[in-house]
């Protein structure tokens, strides 16, 4: 493919991203499917100005059927990114079409850090759903890796929520990669791990915090899909709990959630253990 696109290619290029074209926006808006929530989670009315601080824009529901090993289950998925960040895409956009070419649409595809909701059940009827907040994990999300016990954690999560009477929701958080220092430091971090480091010395010795993630976003969501109702949160980290609290997040009781422990990821567990996560040493199998 050359790096220049014909009249008919850019045609296809605009149509992809109609997400940025008014009318489409309009279109969506009207149907309900794209809106936008305040830092409080409060749904902004469509023409009304914005609160002063970061808001969200949200597009779904979309019907999504998964299929995760032997589990089967049907969630209504939301797509949620900050407004800052599609405020950045639409100047990139702009970028594509005067160059007319792929390099910026490579860029384009992956600068958003695009957030995912997967709601089970009717959040109406909810009094106290069963949630978790996971944070994004390529290696053991996508490619089933064994160094951790992510993969596992987000298929078992869906499994309690999907059989829970009252159902709930999944936070899927795609800016959390390694703890928040992005894949590429988390792929130096496993070479340090397996030169004897474990999983936090390693961050400290690319001079990188323990934990960065960013809750703000997940906070704001629980607190539009939820709406201040009590709930469950599928967690062995008691950190979490706190780091939703800072951000408004109350009612929360945390669930023990522990699986896919293998010889492969022990003392990595171990050392998220020491760190705090309660994780007892039956759970470990040592």
């Amino acid at each position: 493919m050359t790096g220049i696109a014909n009249s008919a290619e850019i045609g296809i290029i605009r149509g992809m991203f109609t997400y940025i074209d008014p009318s489409v926006r309009e279109r969506l808006t009207a149907q309900g499917t794209l809106f936008q929530i305040d830092r409080h989670g409060a749904r902004i009315e469509p023409g009304k100005a914005p609160p002063h601080g970061s808001t969200i824009s949200v597009l779904g529901p979309i019907p999504l059927p998964l299929e995760l090993g032997d589990l089967q289950v049907d969630v209504q998925w939301f797509a949620c990114v900050r407004n800052t960040e599609l405020g950045k895409i639409e100047e990139l956009a702009d970028d594509l079409r005067a160059q007319q070419g792929q390099q910026s649409f490579a860029t384009l595809a992956s600068y958003m850090a695009v957030n995912s909701v997967m709601v089970v059940g009717d959040p109406s009827t909810w009094k106290n759903p069963l949630v978790r907040v996971h944070s994004s994990c390529l290696t053991g999300d996508v490619f089933g890796s064994q160094r951790c016990e992510c993969g596992p954690q987000m298929q078992t999560a869906l499994e309690r929520i999907k059989n829970d009477d009252e159902g709930g929701m999944l936070v899927y958080m795609a800016g959390h990669e390694g703890r928040g220092i992005g894949l590429w430091a988390k792929a130096a971090t496993s070479l340090l791990q397996d030169a004897g480091e474990d999983t936090y010395d390693a961050n400290r010795s690319l001079g990188l915090p323990d934990d960065s993630r960013d809750f703000s976003d997940a906070a704001s969501l629980l607190k539009y899909f939820v709406g201040g109702k009590p709930f469950r949160l599928l967690t062995n980290n008691p950190k979490k709990v706190n780091d939703l609290g800072d951000f408004g997040v109350s009612g929360i009781t945390r669930v023990k959630h522990v699986s896919g422990v293998t010889a492969s990821n022990r003392r990595y567990l171990s050392a998220k253990q020491h760190w705090g996560h309660e994780i007892s040493k039956e759970d470990l199998g040592s």
